[in-house]
């Protein structure tokens, strides 16, 4: 028996969701700490510190939202030694991270636009697959407690691919093309993907990568270090509760509210960690001058806290020195306690123990 969709999916922007009185003094709030959070990671020296770390706590978050759970230990060894067989979620939260850095590196090569082509990139990267949007009829969302089907997308490949490329219009117009706030949009643009469910798997993944891909998109921020997903966690059943009812009823305002007040929210977390890593960053650097100062430099630094566990062949490369001096490096600052040093196999590899305490605290 054929299945039918349970929602009209509307035209772009859809009708009934304006911006009330209430969603306007949330976006104002919500603006208020974007604005801040993108001025004070540009103080940070290296933009690939926060890219690589604050990716793969989004990568995280959003993997537990699908119940794919691991720990910081797990991700940041398989970080170091991809080589290495990690646990199968460990794996799966990286390919996250690189699917959100695959579909960055790209929005920034074609000037900010965020292309259907982007996504399917970055859904064959999170499932190791050469597939794209839903060819077959068949899928359907169910309870995952009851197994009753609670909500059942465009079956047709066809309209598929339409809605898709109606979204794509939406998520790249322009200023003038739209007089909704960019955050409503991103809400809006959220739901849309949600409702559309696109790809066979690894929906819910994608589309909070879109959220993120997005802020870049619209310049509230420079680089995509807002994780969003840990709220979403947080509010797991009002989530959910929330893309449901707006296809029940029409009604936009509490989806809306939910979701700016989600990047509110996230970017006053999001700003604690940054500070986090600013004061570690300036203790690290003042110790290894006046502890270390034959050894010190901005490069040696930056690697400490571009890995959380860094290794030799990382110093060796980024640092441009040989593998010798690479490991007088990471011993001394090993035997002065700004590392610890721990053994995987025949490999040594070196803990910031300081940053994987920030972030094992933030969670």
């Amino acid at each position: 028996m054929a299945l039918e969709p349970t929602y009209a999916i509307p035209e772009l922007p859809p009708p009934g969701a304006i911006e009330t009185p209430q969603v306007l003094k949330a976006l104002t709030r919500a603006h208020r700490y974007l604005a801040e959070l993108k001025g004070r990671a540009a103080t940070i020296p290296n933009q690939g510190i926060l890219i690589d770390t604050l990716s793969l706590q989004e990568a995280k978050a959003s993997s537990e939202i699908e119940n794919i759970v691991t720990t910081q230990n797990e991700l940041f060894q398989l970080n170091a030694f991809p080589e290495i067989p990690g646990s199968p979620a460990a794996k799966e939260v990286a390919r996250y991270r690189d699917a959100l850095r695959h579909g960055f590196e790209e929005q920034r090569r074609l000037d900010g636009l965020l292309t259907n082509n982007i996504l399917i990139a970055m859904f064959q990267i999170l499932k190791r697959s050469d597939g794209g949007f839903r060819e077959t009829p068949g899928t359907a969302l169910k309870n995952e407690g009851t197994g009753e089907v609670v909500y059942v997308p465009p079956q047709d490949a066809n309209l598929v691919r339409a809605h898709m490329a109606a979204l794509e219009t939406f998520i790249n117009a322009g200023a003038d093309d739209t007089e909704l706030d960019p955050l409503t949009s991103m809400a809006i643009i959220h739901h849309q993907f949600e409702s559309i469910h696109p790809f066979p798997d690894g929906n819910g993944r994608i589309g909070r990568i879109i959220n993120v891909l997005y802020l870049t998109r619209c310049r509230l921020l420079d680089i995509p270090i807002l994780y969003l997903s840990r709220f979403i966690t947080r509010n797991k059943p009002e989530y959910y509760r929330l893309l449901q009812s707006v296809r029940e009823t029409g009604q936009w305002e509490e989806w809306i509210l939910y979701i700016v007040n989600g990047v509110e929210e996230t970017a006053i977390e999001t700003l604690r960690l940054v500070e986090g890593i600013r004061y570690l960053m300036a203790q690290t650097k003042n110790r290894m001058r006046t502890e270390h100062p034959k050894i010190y430099s901005q490069d040696l630094l930056n690697n400490l806290f571009r890995h959380p566990y860094t290794r030799i062949d990382f110093v060796q490369s980024e640092l441009g020195v040989s593998r010798p001096t690479a490991t007088k490096y990471l011993e001394e600052l090993a035997d002065g306690g700004l590392l610890v040093k721990h053994k995987a196999g025949r490999n040594n590899y070196y803990i910031n123990q300081p940053l994987v305490g920030l972030f094992v605290e933030s969670e």
